[in-house]
């Protein structure tokens, strides 16, 4: 961390937070939970409000989860994203002090262009998942996780001024295909794309090779073995890790965090960390971990529910193809 922290100094770089408001408590027996800008906005449109990683945010509004989940599908939803770390890095040595953190190669992306990438420890784990965008505008735009803001604030070194999005939200609202959507409909959508949630799919615990998320490490990045774990991350890349992150289908009940995976001759090899029913493909779909011998797209494996087994697949993520918007 202190490396980190002289490395700025150094650069001279001007590391700017985005506005994001604290707000007041909902309660005495909830004191700790923040509001964001929108927390009103969100009341007044039916949000059902639920503490997230320290925050009041809205699971759903007033129509179901599935149809919100479609909705962003087939036509555009607006999330509350506000109390995400969002920074902006300024400087000319920003790319050079970013990449000292991260895995990816920040230094090939185009105007405008962003990618998701990773934190890592010395030791290879991840300690959070981000977004790094380069603007045209001559910074870098990050967004990272609430749950990991202790983390990244002492890897950047941020403040947190205070922020007004209720005139752009009712702005977005205008147009007829947008939505609010919550909590429930992100986490089924991110789900269905294979992507992780920090704290239950990864952690500092796990590498990005373990977490299946090797193509988020930079090829130029990879030969140069400039970034933190990189003496642990490399090598895995050429062997057979102990465990894998890997995507699980099932018919049945649905499959949550937590619930056993076993072998098809009923031997626990690891845990679900994420699953949900989903909309789309009108099954249950997961995310586990599993010994890399039986980390096979195809495999057939079971997974406990409620003390009963039922069959799941090993699968290929993302569940349902995507197709993100790219800014030329």
């Amino acid at each position: 961390m202190q490396r980190t922290v002289s490395m700025v100094s150094r650069m001279g770089l001007r590391l700017q937070a985005l506005p994001l408001s604290l707000g007041r408590p909902l309660s005495c027996a909830q004191d700790v939970l923040r509001r964001t800008p929108l927390y009103d906005f969100h009341l007044a449109h039916g949000g059902k409000m639920v503490a997230f990683a320290g925050w009041s945010l809205p699971v759903q509004y007033r129509d179901s989860h599935v149809d919100s989940h479609l909705h962003t599908r087939q036509h555009c939803s607006l999330f509350d994203v506000s109390h995400m770390l969002q920074t902006k890095i300024f400087g000319s040595d920003r790319v050079k002090m970013m990449e000292s953190l991260v895995v990816g190669d920040i230094a090939e992306l185009k105007p405008n262009q962003g990618t998701l990438s990773l934190f890592t420890n010395e030791a290879g784990g991840i300690l959070d998942d981000l977004i790094v965008t380069n603007t045209s505008e001559g910074h870098l735009y990050v967004v990272s996780n609430a749950g990991c803001r202790e983390k990244d604030l002492t890897l950047m070194q941020i403040s947190v001024p205070a922020a007004e999005a209720v005139r752009l939200a009712t702005a977005l609202l205008e147009n007829p295909e947008v939505k609010l959507a919550g909590l429930a409909a992100r986490d089924s959508l991110r789900l269905e794309a294979g992507l992780c949630l920090y704290g239950n799919d990864i952690d500092e615990h796990t590498t990005p090779v373990e977490g299946s998320l090797s193509w988020t490490l930079g090829k130029r990045r990879r030969a140069a073995m400039d970034f933190p774990g990189a003496s642990v991350i490399v090598p895995q890349l050429k062997s057979k890790v102990q465990r894998r992150r890997v995507g699980l289908t099932c018919e049945g009940a649905p499959v949550r965090a937590h619930s056993p995976i076993l072998s098809t001759e009923g031997t626990v090899i690891g845990t679900v960390t994420s699953g949900c029913p989903s909309p789309c493909l009108k099954k249950n779909v997961a995310m586990g971990y599993v010994p890399y011998e039986h980390s096979r797209p195809g495999t057939l494996l079971l997974v406990e529910v409620r003390r009963k087994q039922q069959v799941a697949v090993v699968s290929k993520m993302p569940f349902v193809p995507t197709s993100y918007y790219t800014l030329k």
